[in-house]
């Protein structure tokens, strides 16, 4: 196991978070949650840039806040927050990267340089926002890391450089042993890239589920107050008042559609399913 919390509990006035999550080798997990959910405090916990107040974080089967300077290097992050000061140049961070990350793969930097259109000769100030997020991925990826932490790494980008960024990840996958923790607010951004989905709700984990699970087995049940009483309840998890009747949340889809015929059973993306755990009214 890459990264395990442990029944992690980290407090800010109040706010509270509270995790138990397992990143294994080879898989990319998603993490999504509106801004102040606590995906940032999450990562801080990983890197063991903070302490949690209860509970254990583990990164590579050490305490987080234990690991040496090796083990450091094996992990690229990056945050929508930080970086490398503008009013430098790509060819100034070279040097720096080489010194700081021993394994910093330049060639291989350089033809991402190129192939993104990233000059090496202009300050960072100039760039777009696309231009920036980018390098910052292209940074994360010169290290021969094992494990990516990546916090909003495509906000504010356009769908392309968002694919682009994307692919870029799928590529650094191919290598078997690795993973990565990807954040966003927009689920949509996802939903086709991620194995396993994490939502955060005001500090809680409220879903946790394989994407293609949900996508394939949740779904929503359209039904009038006279067919939700012959309906079997017992998969139902939320529901929401509609024009029509009532819209019902199961995770059991299929059994739906094959117990129950004559209702409207509709497939739902993972935006239509969260948005409905948050919202939705508990049964």
């Amino acid at each position: 196991m890459l990264v395990q919390l442990d029944h992690v509990r980290k407090t800010y006035g109040s706010f509270t978070l509270e995790l138990n999550m397992q990143i294994p080798e080879n898989q990319i997990i998603g993490l999504i949650g509106a801004n102040g959910a606590g995906k940032s405090t999450t990562f801080k916990l990983m890197l063991g840039l903070i302490r949690p107040d209860q509970g254990s974080v583990e990164i590579f089967g050490r305490n987080a806040a234990d690991l040496g300077a090796e083990e450091k290097q094996e992990i690229g992050a990056v945050f929508s927050d930080s970086g490398f000061s503008e009013y430098l140049k790509v060819q100034q961070l070279i040097p720096v990267m080489s010194r700081f990350y021993p394994d910093f793969q330049e060639k291989e930097f350089r033809e991402r340089c190129e192939r993104f259109q990233i000059p090496l000769n202009k300050q960072i100030k100039e760039f777009s926002t696309g231009m920036k997020a980018k390098l910052n991925v292209f940074l994360a990826l010169s290290h021969g890391s094992r494990l990516l932490l990546l916090d909003e790494p495509t906000a504010g980008l356009d769908v392309v450089a968002r694919e682009e960024i994307l692919d870029l990840l799928r590529e650094y996958m191919e290598i078997p042993g690795r993973s990565i923790v990807i954040s966003s607010h927009i689920s949509g951004d996802l939903e086709h890239f991620c194995d396993d989905l994490y939502m955060i709700y005001e500090g809680k984990i409220v879903l946790h589920e394989e994407t293609d699970r949900i996508l394939e087995e949740y779904g929503f049940l359209k039904v009038s107050d006279q067919e939700y009483e012959a309906l079997d309840k017992e998969y139902l998890l939320r529901v929401r008042k509609e024009p029509f009747g009532y819209s019902y949340l199961t995770d059991q889809k299929n059994y739906y559609l094959e117990n129950h015929p004559g209702i409207v059973v509709e497939k739902g993306s993972v935006d239509e399913v969260i948005s409905m755990l948050v919202k939705g009214e508990r049964l």
